[in-house]
């Protein structure tokens, strides 16, 4: 899978795909992750600017579409994408059945909002998707889009070693998970669940489900509608 992101600042997540889970996606051929920087493609040749004041007056900076289409373009020519999305607080609420679909995608484009907006023709004519991850305001998409990549690789069968793991997360049967110990069994007279020590794999799993159930019920209640 390919993940393009388009930013006016990508060194604010480049390490983000550098260490851990997402390194050794990329090591395995398994993700790419391609930062690209908006900047790049202005046709302000002197500062490299990338907004301007919106018109009608009101208050702040609207990303130019100019530059966003010539980056978008350059990288349609090259392949084919299954989606170019834009991360905006209006957009649908990213979960993990989104993260689940993406994760089947071979090509990817992520642009991150910034500044008071984009000019809407790029909302209405070069974006297929709008997502957001929650429902507050960011300084810039960039953190937005950096979630979305990294639910979305760890996901691809292989990059997670132990695939059960990924499979039994919070959120893939609209569950939230039951709670997990390790060892000491008993720290301070903080006991863990005896039936997580009996070795009887029915139990244990029928006291995962209740405990699944109960904590969604009481943390989640939303999860079960």
């Amino acid at each position: 899978m390919r993940i393009d992101i388009i930013s006016v600042l990508p060194e604010l997540i480049e390490s983000n795909f550098s260490y851990s889970i997402l390194k050794r996606a990329q090591n395995k051929g398994l993700a790419e992750i391609h930062l690209h920087n908006l900047r790049d493609y202005s046709t302000d040749i002197k500062h490299h600017r990338v907004d301007d004041y919106p018109f009608g007056g009101e208050a702040g900076m609207v990303m130019q579409i100019e530059p966003v289409d010539r980056i978008i373009s350059k990288l349609k020519s090259e392949r084919n994408y299954d989606e170019v999305i834009f991360t905006s607080p209006d957009g649908e609420v990213f979960n993990q059945h989104i993260a689940n679909d993406m994760s089947l995608m071979n090509n990817v484009i992520i642009l991150c909002g910034h500044y008071k907006g984009v000019d809407y023709r790029i909302r209405e004519h070069l974006i297929t998707r709008e997502i957001s991850v929650g429902d507050y305001v960011l300084t810039g998409g960039e953190l937005a889009a950096s979630i979305i990549a990294d639910a979305v690789v760890r996901i691809i069968p292989g990059v997670i070693s132990d695939e059960q793991s990924a499979l039994s997360d919070c959120f893939q049967d609209d569950l939230l998970s039951a709670p997990v110990y390790t060892r000491p069994a008993d720290y301070n007279g903080w006991k863990v669940p005896d039936v997580l020590l009996s070795g009887h794999d029915a139990k244990i799993q029928e006291w995962r489900m209740e405990q699944s159930l109960e904590r969604t019920k009481r943390l989640r209640p939303d999860l079960l509608k």
